[in-house]
């Protein structure tokens, strides 16, 4: 059943989570699984960045 959508800002977030969950055929273990592949690539993917184009440091 889809959710009833408001004005709220939560609202992108619970249309992506109800997307996920349905690309995973309703199976929140294998959305969550999805969803944590998925940051760990984004980690691995910021790490390989960092390392190219090192952040500069703050002067105080």
């Amino acid at each position: 059943m889809p959710r009833q959508r408001t004005n709220s800002a939560l609202d992108e977030y619970e249309l992506a989570v109800d997307e996920i969950v349905a690309g995973c055929d309703g199976d929140l273990r294998a959305a969550l699984r999805a969803l944590m592949l998925l940051n760990e690539r984004l980690e691995q993917r910021l790490e390989e960045m960092s390392e190219v184009h090192p952040p500069h440091q703050r002067l105080h």
